[in-house]
């Protein structure tokens, strides 16, 4: 089954896979500084914040956080701290353990975390990450995000903006963007949270 929506993938899942819609717990198994709430934090630092489960996507809830130590009074319920990565941000499709689409989010210094400028195709080749080998049975279809080569996020579906296959470039378009006649791209209404549509070339 080739699933496009992670509340379609949920309710299929084994039992014995869901911790992969969890991303504290995908970052505890890869091994990352992380933690829930209520859980304090090794070190004073910068921290990036977010719900545990978000099958809506659009960073729901993200943000960066300084932590001195606790988190009990803090964190929203639901949430988790972790370290934060840098680097280029990577979305990559899978079907039967094979990569079929790598795609890389452009954002501006500043944007917030729920904010892209661009999503475009790129030639970059990523393996099949081990975590997700015992799964490849039991799903055909994968994404993972990566920022800096660090998997932030694993999906049981493919990236949806990038259905149609022929699409090299995607850009976003959320409240109140003023957007100007964009030659050889054509505008899709897809709303989703903050977002309006996106013009895709």
């Amino acid at each position: 089954m080739i699933y496009y929506d992670d509340t379609e993938a949920w309710p299929d899942c084994p039992p014995e896979d869901l911790w992969v819609f969890d991303k504290l717990i995908v970052s505890k198994k890869l091994g990352y500084n992380c933690g829930p709430h209520g859980v304090d934090v090794p070190e004073p630092g910068n921290y990036i914040v977010r719900p545990s489960v978000n099958l809506m996507g659009m960073g729901r809830s993200a943000q960066f956080m300084y932590i001195e130590k606790s988190t009990d009074d803090i964190l929203e319920d639901g949430t988790f701290w972790c370290e934060i990565f840098e680097g280029r941000h990577l979305s990559v499709d899978f079907i039967d353990g094979e990569q079929v689409l790598c795609v890389e989010g452009i954002k501006r210094p500043g944007d917030p975390l729920w904010r892209w400028r661009e999503w475009k195709k790129v030639e970059d080749v990523v393996p099949l990450p081990e975590i997700l080998v015992p799964l490849k049975s039991r799903h055909k279809t994968f994404n993972i995000e990566m920022i800096g080569g660090k998997i932030i996020e694993i999906h049981l579906r493919l990236n949806p903006d990038f259905r149609d296959r022929d699409v090299t470039s995607i850009i976003p378009r959320f409240e109140g963007d003023i957007m100007p006649h964009m030659e050889g791209y054509r505008y899709i209404s897809d709303p989703a949270d903050k977002r309006l549509g996106f013009f895709v070339k």
